[in-house]
């Protein structure tokens, strides 16, 4: 299945927010059709939703009608602003979206078919190269299960949520394909209920054994032994291993500290803010109070009632046992770690551009 694709000139996406009710899709020319899909959370998920703005991208410069430099900066800033201000924590959005933004300044100059065809040629890519990511982040993650695995999960990290099969529940998907899972919990996470509506359809469409709990379930679970491994996914990673993720994440990665369960965190390096240092200083967004007062249309609350809600919360760096990344396993000290990751990510940048000189 797939979330999100490009066809005949269309971004096509399934509408997650009509999930498991109803199954529908949306075909749109429009990029902001796109960019209130990413607010509305019918499209979510961190890669996926940078992989959407790239689409977007391509469908704003579909439109001009003119390659002069004022036409073409002027799409670029108003196309940079529509997305970037959808949602503030994923990382992975405002990385897609400076992608497509720097390769549409270096197409300036171009026919408009040509600046068409680099930025979709980019936007593709993008998918694909997330695609290979969670191929391999569930190839090194399923690796350091335990086995006959029992795992919980929070929130929604699957198809849904990525370009490829996922991040964290890859990592599942591909621990039961090896017959290394037996079993998978998930939180049914409110408010929105990711993991009722999506991770349990999605779990049920790959037929592997799981149970829904609610969030407050989770400590007793892990009080009777049920659980040997927790597995969770990230909308952004600071330089010194801080994840912010799901709102509860950091309370189940408290629970696991406690019960000496592992905690496991599976994200893309597109996940990884090489410029924020802490989990402080992350951008948490706040939701409307009628996403915890309501459960769809029905309220639950009285009316008036002051509600907070934050989509997201910081886990400590501390608390988690290692970071999965297409690129390898991170463990403590983690600022080391991706430091070196960093480097490592310089010095291919700086070897490709070499190559790319001295073949002119």
């Amino acid at each position: 299945m797939r979330s999100i694709e490009w066809r005949d000139g269309k971004v096509r996406f399934l509408d997650q927010s009509q999930l498991p009710a109803k199954e529908i899709y949306i075909e749109t020319d429009d990029e902001t059709v796109v960019a209130r899909a990413i607010k509305s959370l019918a499209l979510r998920g961190a890669p996926l939703i940078g992989i959407a703005a790239a689409y977007g991208f391509v469908l704003a410069f579909d439109r001009l009608k003119s390659n002069d430099v004022k036409s073409v900066t002027a799409c670029i800033e108003r196309t940079t602003h529509l997305f970037v201000s959808t949602r503030p924590t994923a990382v992975n959005l405002f990385w897609a979206v400076n992608r497509m933004r720097n390769l549409a300044i270096d197409s300036a100059g171009k026919s408009l078919e040509g600046i068409h065809a680099n930025l979709l040629a980019e936007a593709m890519a993008i998918h694909m190269e997330d695609e290979e990511k969670c191929r391999r982040i569930g190839q090194l993650g399923a690796e350091i299960l335990p086995n006959a695995a029992s795992v919980l999960t929070h929130c929604n990290t699957g198809s849904l949520a990525t370009g490829g099969d996922g991040t964290a529940q890859n990592i599942l998907k591909t621990a039961w394909e090896q017959k290394k899972l037996k079993h998978v919990y998930m939180d049914e996470t409110r408010p929105l209920l990711q993991g009722a509506r999506l991770t349990a359809w999605e779990l049920q469409q790959l037929q592997i054994p799981s149970t829904l709990i609610t969030d407050s379930t989770a400590a007793f679970l892990m009080q009777q032994g049920k659980v040997n491994a927790i597995v969770v996914g990230a909308d952004r990673v600071t330089l010194n291993g801080d994840v912010a993720n799901k709102v509860g994440t950091y309370g189940l990665a408290v629970l696991a500290k406690h019960h000496g369960v592992p905690f496991y965190v599976a994200a893309p390096t597109t996940t990884i803010d090489f410029e924020m240092v802490t989990g402080s200083e992350i951008p948490i967004e706040q939701r409307s109070g009628s996403e915890v007062s309501k459960i769809g249309n029905y309220q639950i609350a009285p009316e008036g009632v002051d509600v907070y809600s934050p989509a997201f919360d910081v886990t400590p760096n501390e608390l988690i046992t290692a970071i999965v990344t297409e690129k390898g396993v991170l463990r403590k000290p983690y600022r080391e770690a991706l430091e070196a990751l960093k480097k490592q990510d310089m010095s291919k940048l700086i070897r490709k551009l070499s190559s790319g000189r001295e073949g002119r």
